[in-house]
């Protein structure tokens, strides 16, 4: 089996009651859809890759089979998390989706994952100003760290300092903060 490249699509938080429901921050605008009953996900690690069983080096597939919306997020229960015992193992994981089987973003969107080894230009110069290594997923949105010449810094990605999203081109043309690159 050739390993599916995935996009994170949900990050468990902690179980919910004892049959096995964990409650998920979603990381789509899409949760009905892609997370919907009897869609297929594959086990993530805490740090958000794809997770292999050590024997096989196969992925692990889930099966949903319920998505219902709470105050503060969501609750999702797939077959293979029994019991609240199950449940309490996945606190922090992330699930994935391949994909192949995600619609294309919108004009001017891209998935979390492509932003890392986007290069960074500069709006007003047109300098490249680094190399995004990182990206953050914080409860206030997106944040992209990254590399540039005069070390490591991070910038939210929100339309104040995100002016483009060449997602062919790979780059992101940006407003930084003043002062972010100094020394």
């Amino acid at each position: 089996m050739t390993l599916p490249d995935c996009a994170s699509v949900a990050r468990v938080r902690r179980p919910h009651g004892v049959r096995g429901e964990v409650a998920i921050e979603a990381l789509t605008d899409e949760p009905e859809a892609i997370l919907a009953s009897g869609r297929r996900l594959f086990q993530g690690t805490p740090d958000g890759a794809l997770w292999l069983d050590p024997r096989t080096r196969q992925p692990r597939e889930l099966h949903v089979t319920k998505l219902r919306p709470v105050h503060d997020g969501w609750l999702l229960t797939v077959a293979e998390i029994a019991d609240r015992t199950e449940a309490e193992k996945w606190n922090g994981r992330f699930l994935l989706v391949p994909v192949e089987e995600l619609s294309e973003p919108e004009e001017g969107e891209v998935f979390a994952h492509e932003l890392i080894g986007m290069t960074l230009i500069d709006a007003v110069s047109g300098a490249e100003v680094g190399e995004v290594t990182e990206v953050f997923e914080l409860p206030q949105g997106l944040l992209l760290e990254f590399r540039g010449v005069q070390g490591t810094h991070a910038v939210p990605f929100v339309e104040e300092f995100v002016d483009e999203v060449d997602r062919e081109g790979r780059r992101l043309r940006v407003r930084l903060p003043d002062g972010l690159l100094e020394l």
